[in-house]
């Protein structure tokens, strides 16, 4: 089996706060170390309600300062929100303190609507279309300093802070290949293009000195329970969730229900569906079978699994059994 890792939102459910979500966030990371899990990433998005991790330079430090070995990094930081000096220098402060467990992941969207994009930008001079060239200045604040060097990341210099290129279309792929770096597709709500992107990275990749041959990462779905009935039910939740966003109305994470056909309409229906194709959803046998599936059909390196579970412990038992499966 491929390694397992998790991407954690920091879910805010019905009628919590913050603090509640950071709680559960860093005592689910607690659970994957212990369970074998590779990575635990966090993901960047602002102005929504229901998702504390926007703060995700400061959240990887909760996490990784209340663990002791898994590997913690952003899935992804949204480069174009931010100055890649800015980036550098929290990263390197992270990898200064946690030597060795410090994952970047960048991505080139924003994460949020237009106007929350202006709010963070300010004056929107960084934006998709100098994505590349700012990768390849986070990359240098990394690099050993020289000297008489004008700029540098202290702390980050000298670090090599290892970078994944994270997207949902053929042009991070494409970047990714060229580049020579680890390369994550959101395949867990934008499936789209997978197969078109994993051909386009895998085909174009030229070895850096970071990597030496293509490193494909997918995201995934798992909802995982005693049942497949109590785990469809589970992802009753992320289909609410999707179904607020669709309407312009995003919120906290539902509770489940017990029919989605009541709270959709058709075209919601096939919309929300295809956006959450590639998802594993069953008993532990079902699990095992649809996670084993997933691998064959794509060759990925590995797979980071997200669950948007209102209930914590059933989150817990989700994970806990997807781990317990694929041993």
């Amino acid at each position: 089996m491929i390694p397992l890792s998790v991407l954690d939102l920091a879910p805010i459910i019905q009628g919590a706060t913050a603090t509640d979500a950071f709680r559960n966030t860093l005592d689910l990371a607690r659970h994957a170390e212990g369970w074998g899990y590779h990575r635990f990433w966090l993901a960047e998005h602002h102005n929504m309600p229901g998702i504390a991790s926007a703060a995700t330079a400061v959240v990887i430090g909760h996490v990784a300062g209340g663990t002791q070995r898994i590997r913690v990094g952003s899935g992804g930081i949204m480069l174009p929100n931010h100055a890649p000096l800015v980036i550098a220098e929290q990263f390197g402060t992270l990898a200064s303190l946690y030597p060795g467990r410090i994952d970047l992941g960048l991505g080139r969207a924003p994460g949020t609507d237009q106007r929350t994009s202006r709010a963070l930008r300010r004056d929107m001079t960084g934006t998709a279309d100098t994505f590349p060239q700012d990768v390849l200045e986070l990359q240098s604040y990394f690099l050993a300093a020289v000297p008489n060097q004008p700029v540098r990341a202290v702390p980050g210099a000298g670090l090599q802070v290892p970078i994944w290129l994270l997207g949902s279309s053929l042009f991070s792929a494409e970047l990714a290949a060229h580049l020579g770096l680890p390369f994550a597709f959101a395949s867990h709500f934008a499936p789209d293009l997978m197969m078109d992107a994993l051909r386009l990275y895998r085909n174009g990749f030229r070895p850096s000195e970071q990597l030496g041959k293509p490193y494909a990462m997918l995201g995934l779905n798992v909802f995982a329970a005693e049942t497949d009935a109590e785990a469809r039910r589970l992802m009753t939740s992320v289909q609410q969730q999707f179904i607020n966003l669709r309407r312009g109305r995003p919120g906290q994470l539902q509770p489940p229900i017990d029919n989605i056909e009541e709270l959709w309409s058709p075209l919601e229906r096939l919309g929300i569906e295809s956006a959450l194709s590639c998802s594993v959803v069953g008993s532990p046998d079902t699990v095992r079978r649809g996670v084993e599936d997933f691998i064959a059909r794509t060759g990925a390196d590995e797979l980071v699994v997200t669950a948007q579970i209102h209930d914590h412990a059933a989150r817990l038992r989700s994970y806990e059994i997807l781990a317990s499966v694929t041993r």
